[in-house]
């Protein structure tokens, strides 16, 4: 299972997730966002050519190892200081209030512990800092969402502990979280696997820091 998980699945995930039309939703959640920022899920780097000229270094989480040797080209062209570390969201081992904002796209579906992993966000983030998200999940449509939950035992062999029936926006507001933007709707490919919580949250209910300022939602 070593194999699969460190080898065949990061080149699966990499070669997945990097077409036009998610890099373009990428950009569209990043678009906000500045300062310092903490990215748990960093894969293989797919968000690096995505963020803002705004965010000045960017520190990634993800466990692991097969992803950090594919992300080494997105990290040698990033513009921005980028540092790599192999660990669990779950357990994220830096100070309190130590980002400007946090990031996960495409992560959520994976975690062991998502409610952890969103105290743990919460826990690093500066006062009012800005959580945005970017995450495939649960659809309304009742008989995709049966197919959802129907599919997700095997999708969590074949994805390394990917859910296809997690409801994201209840899962951050459950996480202490105020969500103050979201977009959802499908993407192109089957049902199941594509729709989409497009996101801004904070961690209070103070004005957000890691945010540009701007007249509309991101």
């Amino acid at each position: 299972m070593s194999i699969y998980r460190h080898h065949i699945f990061p080149r699966l995930c990499h070669r997945a997730l990097r077409d036009e039309e998610t890099a373009r939703r990428r950009r569209e959640t990043l678009a906000a966002l500045a300062g310092e920022v903490l990215e748990i899920g960093f894969g293989t780097g797919h968000n690096l050519p995505c963020y803002p000229a705004t965010v000045t270094r960017v520190v990634g989480v993800e466990p692991n190892p097969g992803m950090h040797r594919l992300a080494a080209r997105q990290v040698a062209a990033a513009s921005q200081v980028v540092e790599l570390v192999e660990d669990r969201a779950e357990e994220l081992p830096f100070a309190d209030a130590s980002f400007d904002a946090v990031v996960s796209t495409f992560t959520l579906c994976s975690l062991a512990d998502p409610t952890l992993a969103l105290a743990e966000l919460r826990r690093v983030l500066r006062p009012g800092g800005a959580f945005a998200f970017l995450e495939h999940g649960l659809a309304p449509e009742p008989k995709v969402a049966r197919w959802q939950l129907r599919l997700t035992p095997l999708q969590r062999v074949v994805g390394d502990g990917c859910h296809l029936d997690r409801k994201i926006d209840d899962l951050v507001a459950a996480g202490g979280f105020t969500v103050e933007h979201l977009e959802t709707g499908y993407q192109p490919g089957p049902k199941v696997a594509s729709y989409l919580y497009k996101g801004l949250a904070r961690a209070d209910g103070r004005p957000a820091r890691g945010v540009q300022s701007r007249s509309s939602p991101p």
